[in-house]
């Protein structure tokens, strides 16, 4: 059964400058934060790393979801526990086989997912989903913030929420690349429940505005439904 929806900022998207203001602001209008760990191997970019995700973990109490984009991601689950993550997503590209890295991040302490590109098929993570607390479909090519939205990868939304849902499991299934308002609702209606934000939020005139936006057009859609969708 699909869960509220639950909005993940993304800070690769905020500015750095300000990193610890910026999360504070937004704090109390999500569910967790979205940490993107880039190695520029396994994509064309470097993010941030473990001295950030400590220094952030002592100015907020939100879950953090470290979506690690790194070709040796099982390196760092240990410092990555010690630096306040929660949940680990690695890549099935990377790990097309992951049943020791996820019972490797469960022995750090950390819940375990799985990244899908947008090129790679629902088929690749079948076999594997029971493995997940949280299966994310790219719905942009990793490594840039600001991305245009992929509109084909809602059929893979569908397909994992139809597989979470009529397996009884209890995966969150989370979308994550130019999600706001206008196609927020979209991927609401394919079964998402977690909703990876980045540029529509901290660079919003207004990111406490651009929350409740987003909340309100997966309300109204819902409302408009009669239901939740497939509850």
């Amino acid at each position: 059964m699909i869960s509220p929806p639950r909005i993940a900022p993304s800070i690769l998207a905020a500015d750095f400058a300000r990193l610890g203001e910026e999360v504070a602001a937004i704090g109390d209008y999500v569910d967790m934060l979205h940490i993107d760990v880039m190695d520029g191997h396994f994509v064309p970019n470097i993010s941030l790393g473990i001295p950030v995700i400590a220094s952030l973990r002592r100015v907020t109490d939100l879950p953090f979801d470290c979506h690690l984009m790194m070709t040796n991601p099982d390196a760092y689950f240990e410092p990555l526990k010690a630096a306040g993550a929660d949940i680990v997503t690695v890549h099935l590209e990377v790990f097309p086989d992951p049943i020791a890295v996820a019972r490797q991040a469960r022995e750090a302490g950390l819940r375990f997912g799985l990244v899908m590109n947008p090129p790679t098929p629902f088929e690749a993570v079948e076999p594997y989903v029971e493995l997940c607390d949280m299966v994310l479909v790219m719905s942009v090519n990793p490594g840039f913030g600001g991305q245009k939205f992929i509109p084909h990868v809602l059929g893979k939304i569908e397909a994992v929420r139809k597989l979470v849902d009529s397996h009884g499991l209890a995966a969150d299934v989370e979308i994550d690349g130019g999600i706001g308002p206008d196609n927020i609702g979209l991927a609401r209606e394919a079964g998402a429940d977690v909703f990876v934000a980045g540029s529509s939020i901290f660079r919003a005139e207004d990111p406490v505005a651009a929350i409740q936006a987003m909340r309100t057009t997966m309300s109204t859609q819902e409302q408009n439904a009669g239901a939740s969708p497939r509850r």
